[in-house]
């Protein structure tokens, strides 16, 4: 198949084919049916004028009028011209006297229009004449030029101020065969080299602009197929016009998101065998114990095996639960809820648990509407956010909860001044089985929980946040939930 490079290519070329033919066709048509330049007919009339107006012809106007019109007849049809006599009177009206093709008759008046047009073949022919052209409007309102002679009289004998006698022609309209016919050899060369320069330079510009453009549609096109073999570490240069270079970043971006994908899946992979790990290994070394009876203490061991049961039974639920929010498919019953009296009783219920770590859990709520949402969902939420801030508070600490509003909206913060989050662990706190405290052995839990959480804001419309400025610096959590509409549109789309 043909590449992008030659595509373009071709197709610069059709275009400044097909710009070409048109310019031509165009200026052809523009040139045709259109009156002709009078120049050309002023100037071919012109050199018939010394066989007209001869001094003999003009000596026999006066004294042999009939004897002249009919010679000026005989010009007229002999040379396919039309011939007319006018008299000049004392106002300068224009009197026909003699009109070959007998369209005037005598005695009408005769509008002419002079043109400022120089003679440039024949100067004079008598004494007071001059060389006159211009033209005029037939009857049937058809233009014809004219190339004549003017010959000023004593009108004390003519009683007339002078006679001008006429060549005309009626103004021809350009065809499209005559200008090829009139100007085809100059007409044509001149064309044909323009349109082969602009060809040369429309080529090299039709080369550079192609390589500009699939040049880094190539590099982009190598780089996709690297990520397609699993190289995902590819990334191209944003070069090339704003499409291309558009492309480009949406792939360096999509490169980018792969490797964070794989690198979290990899992360998963090694979280959740760890965690699987652990209390298999127990399961099977206090069980192997108690088979062998060696265990000093069977209940203690079955105990620790059915606590170990119960942590993968609970990881395994919270790992369906995460992956049917993640797919849209956990239901949600929706119901009005007030969220301000939900996190009271939340903290009053984990009060007792900071309180055996010395610890302060102040709650401060106000008045705010009731959203729809999931109740029991939203339990685990809020749940889950105090239970970590108690647990990562060291003792003697302060856990801070406050209620209210944000532009019209609930927003629920959670303040500690615990352990606090590096930036690293920021970035990366809401992937699955990620634990920024990885120092707490068998006691930690699922790494589920975070990821849990932000599914289920986000499935009620709303958005989670956590801050932190760095390692024993406490940490801030923000929920913020809808307003009732918003809510209300947000249900009907879960359910």
């Amino acid at each position: 198949m043909m590449s992008l490079r030659n595509r373009l290519l071709g197709s610069y070329l059709i275009l400044l084919s097909v710009s070409l033919t048109v310019l031509t066709l165009v200026l052809l048509l523009s040139l045709s049916n259109r009156p002709s330049p009078p120049q050309l007919t002023w100037q071919r009339l012109e050199v018939m004028i010394p066989a007209l107006a001869n001094t003999t012809v003009l000596r026999n106007l006066l004294n042999a009028p009939n004897t002249t019109t009919q010679f000026l007849d005989d010009f007229a049809d002999t040379n396919d011209v039309r011939v007319m006599l006018l008299r000049v009177d004392n106002n300068g009206q224009m009197i026909v006297w003699h009109d070959s093709n007998e369209v005037f008759a005598q005695q009408d008046t005769l509008t002419i229009q002079r043109a400022d047009y120089e003679a440039t073949r024949v100067r004079t022919i008598a004494r007071n004449s001059q060389i006159v052209f211009g033209g005029f409007d037939n009857d049937d309102n058809a233009q014809w030029l004219f190339s004549g002679l003017y010959w000023e009289l004593d009108n004390r004998v003519a009683r007339t101020d002078g006679i001008l006698l006429m060549i005309a022609e009626e103004r021809p309209s350009e065809s499209l065969q005559s200008i090829l016919g009139e100007f085809g050899s100059s007409f044509i060369a001149p064309l044909v080299q323009a349109g082969l320069v602009g060809g040369i330079v429309a080529l090299l510009m039709a080369l550079w602009i192609s390589r500009s453009i699939a040049k880094p549609l190539q590099a982009l096109s190598v780089a996709a197929q690297s990520v397609a073999q699993g190289h995902h570490d590819e990334n191209v240069p944003e070069t090339g016009p704003r499409e291309v270079r558009n492309v480009a970043h949406a792939f360096n971006q999509m490169s980018a998101e792969v490797r964070s994908t794989q690198q979290s899946q990899r992360d998963f992979l090694a979280n959740v065998s760890h965690d699987l790990k652990t209390p298999l290994t127990s399961i099977q070394g206090y069980s192997q114990a108690i088979i062998d009876g060696a265990a000093r203490n069977p209940e203690q061991a079955a105990r620790i095996i059915h606590d170990e049961a119960e942590r993968l039974n609970r990881m395994v639920t919270e790992l369906t639960d995460l992956a049917r929010l993640q797919a849209g498919r956990l239901s949600m019953k929706m119901t009005a809820i007030d969220v301000a009296e939900m996190v009271e009783a939340i903290g009053q219920r984990l009060a007792v648990v900071a309180e055996k770590k010395n610890q302060t859990l102040n709650v401060q709520t106000q008045s705010v509407p009731k959203i729809g949402g999931d109740g029991d969902r939203l339990v685990q939420v809020f749940t889950n956010i105090i239970s970590n801030a108690i647990k990562y508070t060291p003792d003697d600490g302060h856990i801070n909860v406050s209620v209210g509003l944000a532009n019209g909206n609930v927003q629920i913060v959670v303040h500690d001044d615990g352990i606090g989050i590096t930036k690293d662990d920021l970035n990366r706190i809401f992937e699955r089985f990620y634990q920024a405290d990885k120092s707490r052995g068998p006691s930690r839990g699922t790494g589920l929980g975070l990821a849990i959480t932000k599914e289920i804001v986000e499935a009620h419309g709303g958005r989670i946040s956590i801050d932190s400025a760095g390692k024993d610096k406490g940490t801030i959590v923000t929920v913020w939930l809808p307003s009732p509409q918003l809510s209300t549109v947000i249900s009907r789309k879960v359910l």
